[in-house]
């Protein structure tokens, strides 16, 4: 269903993947104040996309890259009614033909990539083609995602992407392969005292200079926690200062 933001409307109607608290959470929380070019891999109806937009430098640029004809026709039409369409400029194909048109190219690399990405490898997929192509890996699997991640992320990049608790031990054990790795972890919990059931991890090149490599340093993770709502069922404040932003209601 359409939803309205302080500063842009989403129409998400024709979309796998409908506007969720996952995606509002990762676009409040992602470092993107001080980016320059900035990714959205996956983009959907275009709201990690136009969430950058609002909070990075006004002389930032997003690109959203969108594979879904559906998906990325609302995301074009979004970022057009949108306060920033000079801003974000859409991809419309896969996150391979992306990086092979981007191989051909002089642009800088991203400073930072955002997605929300198809995070089930496996159990019971939609009928709804869009929707299972939206939340299970069958058109970008954990290592061409995290492949992409490796060629378009600049040298001190971050990269930020929610995952539910079950995909977080497969996504995390192909990062070495990568040579990437997990430089914070926030784990999301839906009510206060609940176990997390969502990660967001910011994602960095492994360095791999010469002093750390003979010092052998261990990439260190930096663990945060926040709930969503406190026992009583209302917004926490960490919630509620996230999202102010964007929320009417807040």
């Amino acid at each position: 269903m359409p939803f309205t933001f302080k500063q842009f409307h989403i129409d998400d109607a024709a979309c796998g993947m409908a506007v969720s608290t996952d995606a509002v959470i990762l676009g409040a929380w992602a470092e993107l104040t001080q980016a320059e070019h900035i990714l959205d891999i996956g983009a959907g109806s275009g709201l990690l996309s136009l969430m950058a937009a609002q909070r990075s430098l006004d002389h930032a640029n997003i690109t959203a890259v969108e594979i879904d004809n559906a998906a990325a026709h609302a995301c074009k039409h979004n970022i057009e009614q949108s306060p920033w369409p000079e801003k974000v400029r859409l991809f419309h194909g896969a996150i391979q033909d992306f990086q092979q048109q981007f191989n051909d190219s002089t642009k800088p690399l991203f400073d930072h990539i955002i997605c929300n990405p198809p995070y089930f490898e496996q159990g019971t997929q939609a009928k709804n083609a869009a929707r299972a192509d939206a939340r299970h890996t069958n058109t970008l699997s954990f290592s061409a995602l995290q492949q992409a991640i490796s060629q378009l992320l600049a040298p001190k990049g971050n990269t930020s992407i929610i995952l539910p608790q079950q995909s977080l031990a497969s996504f995390i054990s192909q990062l070495d392969g990568h040579k990437l790795y997990v430089a914070k972890h926030l784990e999301i919990i839906s009510v206060e005292g609940k176990v997390p059931n969502r990660s967001i991890l910011v994602i960095q090149h492994t360095p791999l200079t010469a002093d750390q490599q003979h010092q052998n340093k261990l990439c260190q993770t930096e663990y945060l926690q926040m709930a969503i709502r406190n026992k009583q069922g209302e917004y926490s404040q960490t919630m509620i200062e996230l999202c102010r932003p964007f929320y009417l209601k807040l």
